[in-house]
């Protein structure tokens, strides 16, 4: 479905054999002209005859040709006609086509200097997974790919491209990615859907100062004014387990006050209150009062409950359904948004959902009345999946925007995924990873475009505003 995330090659291969909704394009292998190699603005061949070749722009110390340009913005507005998707006027088309190759050739240029280098043998490899991939063999998917028009050779070095990209934001990028165990829990607690509940094992450091419940008044007092001390100063930025290994009264004051992982109902009370307004690393404001004493609690972190009971955090799949309508196709922001309201009463009036979809939206879905079917947390964009999991059952939402265009969502029911609680924070590991992983790749690719020399050689071509 067009909504739903990608792994980076299957959408290489989508970009050459999509069938409805176009994929994002892949890079093509364009070779710059070598640095100090004496050529101007313009490669002259007059000997020979050939086309004089401009320069379209400068990137660092190569170049991208007007050819080049020509070529890869050709190639895209014939594999739109073809799938019968409206093709952006050429000033417009040709404008994104060199920005984007703009940033591809920066980044080539990085994995240059990084020393990364896809050989012949992994190129291979890939276009045989790519064919089976597509149920066929080499030669077939060969055919395949020039049918569409596409060189064969233009495909293996567009596949060598995407690999070289693909292992430079392995090393600059996803390596350096870390999903802890408290981001693990809140992700699954998050994607339950607004009525589910909870059930972590919490990480407490504290500070006791002992005033049982029968000690005489004034020394609850005392004990209170040394406690709201100690408070003021941990809030005040001293390290804690110091202060908890110089003044707590607790068993665990030699550890700097770390109770470990327990669950709450191991905890008093007042401490699982605590925890549910308090992030990891916050002291909680308030001094509590318990039946030894005055406390001073941090929480430390959460995870899931190490149990198997029903209340452990579970994944939870959802069935959902939507209805898009593109933006850009004919149809401007403010219209797709009204259409969509418009919508919405309707089915409010008790309209046919399904109907609608089968009518109007502008997904793979629509044959199927816009039903998505089951999905698992991360299958879905973020704005998509955040809409989505704020819905009771049956609930349509509101217009909700994404890169696609916008949707009304309805949630159709939810269900447990199958698998233990270690198997399904694997899994939600993964999908929060893969999120940070695109933030930070796109901040670094803004630093990586911002601290190149790029010059646009063409009239009228400007780089992207971001």
């Amino acid at each position: 479905m067009g909504m739903m995330n990608k792994l980076r090659l299957s959408a290489f291969a989508a970009t050459f054999l999509a069938a409805a909704v176009l994929a994002p394009v892949a890079p093509a292998q364009a070779q710059a002209l070598p640095a100090g190699s004496g050529q101007s603005s313009t490669s002259h061949a007059a000997d020979s005859g050939q086309m004089v070749d401009t320069i379209a722009a400068v990137v660092n110390n190569g170049v991208i040709t007007q050819r080049e340009l020509d070529e890869r913005a050709e190639m895209i507005a014939r594999r739109l006609t073809q799938q019968k998707a409206p093709v952006p006027p050429t000033d417009q088309l040709r404008s994104q086509v060199l920005n984007q190759m703009v940033i591809e050739r920066i980044q080539l240029q990085k994995a240059k200097e990084d020393g990364i280098v896809v050989d012949d043998t992994a190129v291979q490899r890939t276009l045989e997974r790519l064919a089976q991939v597509n149920g066929m063999d080499l030669a077939t998917y060969r055919s395949r790919i020039e049918a569409a028009g596409v060189p064969w050779s233009t495909f293996m070095n567009d596949a060598r491209t995407e690999l070289t990209l693909s292992k430079l934001r392995e090393r600059e990028v996803d390596s350096k990615i870390s999903v802890s165990d408290a981001e693990v829990v809140n992700y699954i607690a998050s994607q339950r859907g607004p009525n589910a509940g909870q059930q972590n094992d919490l990480r407490f450091e504290r500070i006791l100062i002992k005033a049982p419940l029968n000690a005489s008044q004034t020394d609850i007092e005392a004990a209170q004014a040394k406690a709201n001390a100690l408070l003021k100063e941990a809030l005040g930025g001293s390290k804690f387990t110091s202060l908890a290994k110089s003044n707590s009264q607790a068993p665990e004051a030699k550890a700097g006050g770390d109770m470990g992982f327990l669950p709450p109902e191991k905890l008093p009370a007042e401490f699982v209150t605590a925890a549910s307004m308090l992030r990891p690393g916050e002291v909680s404001p308030s001094v509590i009062r318990t039946n030894d004493g005055f406390e001073i609690i941090r929480l430390v972190d959460r995870r899931a409950g190490r149990g198997t009971s029903a209340d452990a955090p579970k994944l939870v799949q959802t069935h959902v359904r939507h209805i898009l309508l593109r933006v850009g196709e004919g149809t401007s922001e403010p219209e797709a948004r009204q259409k969509l309201l418009e919508i919405k009463r309707e089915l409010q009036a008790g309209g046919d959902f399904e109907k609608f979809a089968r009518s109007y939206s502008q997904d793979g879905s629509a044959s199927q009345g816009g039903d998505l079917g089951w999905v698992s947390p991360g299958e879905t964009v973020p704005e998509f999946e955040r809409a989505m999991n704020t819905l009771q059952d049956g609930q349509v939402s509101d217009p909700v925007r994404t890169e696609y265009g916008y949707h009304l969502i309805q949630v159709l029911g939810r269900r447990d995924a199958e698998g233990s609680v270690s198997q399904q924070m694997d899994i939600a590991r993964q999908a929060i990873g893969q999120r940070k992983a695109e933030r930070a790749y796109a901040d670094w690719l803004r630093e990586l475009r911002d601290s190149a020399y790029v010059d646009y050689k063409i009239s009228g071509m400007t780089p992207p505003q971001h």
